[in-house]
This record gives structure tokens, sequence and C-alpha cells, in this order.
């Protein structure tokens, strides 16, 4: 997913979005703990769109504030 497609989702789609990613993520480190992962990097790719989220909702949250983001 990249930032433009993530900017241009509502607020109740990211955090649907952000709980499918933290179950992914939850799935994949459990099983790269019991046995060898298929794909290590997704693991990595998850972590940053979860990054991407958080900076895009809290981007949004200064902005209604009236403030400039840091």
């Amino acid at each position: 997913m990249k930032t433009d497609e993530t900017r241009g989702k509502t607020n109740s789609e990211l955090e649907f979005d952000m709980a499918n990613i933290k179950k992914e993520l939850f799935g994949l480190r459990f099983k790269s703990s019991t046995e060898a992962a298929t794909n290590p990097s997704r693991i990595r790719m998850l972590r940053r769109q979860i990054a991407r989220i958080n900076t895009i909702v809290h981007e949004r949250a200064t902005k209604i504030r009236g403030q400039e983001p840091r």
C-alpha cells in the first residue's frame, strides 16, 4: 500500500486496515518463532505500513486541532 493510497482512505478504513495488518503481523511473528518464515521481509513491510498509517492519522488529528505537524 502506497502513501497516496493511504491518504485517500477515510479514518474508519484506516482503522480496519490497521487491525488486519496487525493480525497478519502477529501471525507472521508467531510463525517465524515456531518454524522457518516463508517470507521474512513481509514483517518489515507490515511494520512500515503500520508506521505510515499512524503518521497519516496523526497528521489529520493535528490538522483538526489547528496545529501544524512537526
